[in-house]
């Protein structure tokens, strides 16, 4: 027999796993399923960067409204997952001066803690800081474990009778009369699963899950390369104060920093190439902010893919920072009982749950609030622990490998 369940998430990322716990949390019986293990995909493959939205405050407030919300709920309710280190924006000589007031005044407008540095106040911030550099401010700027990120997520949404299998990937989607009544899954799973409602949270390949349902999810996904370097004496996130460019953040670990990064549009983001200019690139630029980054030993490079949402980067151009994230009910396309959600950073993984959940509640007439964003995680206050909960749902991905299971 099927296998049985109000609410199927299709995705094992932070929004999917988020999209969970919510769920779970407003009492509604939810499935997840993940073709890997959790956070295989762009979650766990990104630079793990808690934005403040000072990266986006002067082109895209409404992004930067959202990621300081973002920011502070996580700082509450996440423990263990971040690390708040603040993070300096920085203009090296030859840096426009302009850019950096609007960036600053912006931050300020939105409501963003700004405080401005001067040249030596800066390296007295950070000793091995470039020469070159002119003045700085600082934001609250922090740095996400996303691997203990989703495994808290999806154990908080199983501690709620929700049901989480990795290595389960959808092989089919089942469209009746237009509505969407269920998936085939095979791996751990082998099964049919039957849903009244079913969440595209695939990220990069969501147009890929949607096709199975003959719904067209335009993706514009872009490759991007980290290098994480030996280096232990950087306390705050780096961003270099410019247009958004390759090369312009360091995220500081406990013993690593993490370089990044580029941006190459890719056709498959299961399938695509990767170019040594992309690490020699990242290294170059991040070095003109630090420079002990140009000779520190390489530890780990990986690739990530971002998950864009084709109509909103056609619109900004090229390497356009996306303006949010896009809930897309496809019952506006002919298909019920389905949503997809594209776009978005990990930082505001929570209130693209919350929004998804929201749809999902009123698809299925529950009437529920949402609860995330004041119920703190579970074990976050034990790395350990969460350590334990990443191992179990085979969660590891390459952005924090150095500090997850070292504790």
């Amino acid at each position: 027999m099927a296998i049985e369940t109000d609410v199927l998430v299709v995705g094992g990322g932070a929004t999917g796993a988020g999209v969970a716990r919510d769920l779970a949390l407003r009492g509604i019986d939810v499935t997840l399923v993940e073709r890997d293990g959790l956070t295989s995909g762009t979650s766990g493959r990104s630079h793990g960067l808690l934005h403040s939205g000072a990266r986006y405050a002067e082109a895209d407030r409404v992004g930067a409204e959202e990621c300081i919300t973002e920011n502070r709920i996580l700082k509450d309710i996440a423990g263990a997952c971040i690390r708040d280190t603040g993070g300096l924006f920085v203009q090296l000589a030859g840096d426009d001066p302009d850019y950096f007031e609007a960036k600053r005044a912006a931050c300020e407008d939105i409501g963003i803690p700004v405080e401005t540095l001067d040249s030596d106040a800066a390296q007295e911030r950070v000793p091995d800081l470039a020469a070159e550099v002119e003045r700085a401010f600082e934001v609250p700027d922090a740095v996400i474990y996303p691997s203990r990120l989703v495994a808290a997520n999806a154990a908080d949404a199983r501690d709620h009778g929700a049901t989480i299998h990795p290595h389960a990937p959808v092989e089919d989607v089942l469209v009746e009369d237009g509505q969407v009544t269920g998936v085939r899954v095979g791996g751990a799973i082998n099964d049919t699963i039957e849903a009244d409602y079913v969440v595209n949270a695939t990220g990069a390949w969501a147009g890929q899950f949607a096709a199975m349902a003959d719904l067209d999810v335009e993706m514009q996904p872009t490759r991007g390369v980290m290098v994480s370097v030996e280096y232990d004496d950087l306390g705050p996130v780096l961003n270099r104060c410019r247009d958004p460019d390759d090369g312009d953040i360091v995220v500081p670990h406990e013993r690593e920093a993490v370089l990044g990064t580029t941006s190459v549009p890719v056709r498959d983001p299961d399938e695509y190439e990767t170019e040594q200019w992309e690490i020699e690139e990242s290294i170059e630029e991040c070095a003109a902010m630090l420079p002990p980054v140009a000779d520190a030993p390489e530890v780990r490079t990986w690739w990530g893919v971002r998950p864009l949402y084709a109509p909103d980067e056609d619109e900004r151009g090229g390497r356009g920072i996306s303006r949010g994230f896009f809930l897309l009910d496809h019952a506006d396309d002919g298909v019920d009982n389905m949503a997809s959600i594209v776009g978005g950073k990990l930082t505001t993984y929570r209130q693209m749950a919350e929004a998804t959940a929201d749809l999902v509640c009123d698809g299925i007439g529950v009437d529920a609030d949402c609860r995330t964003a004041d119920r703190r995680l579970p074990s976050v206050d034990d790395p350990a622990q969460l350590d334990a909960l990443v191992a179990e749902f085979d969660g590891q991905g390459p952005t924090d490998e150095d500090v997850v299971g070292s504790v």
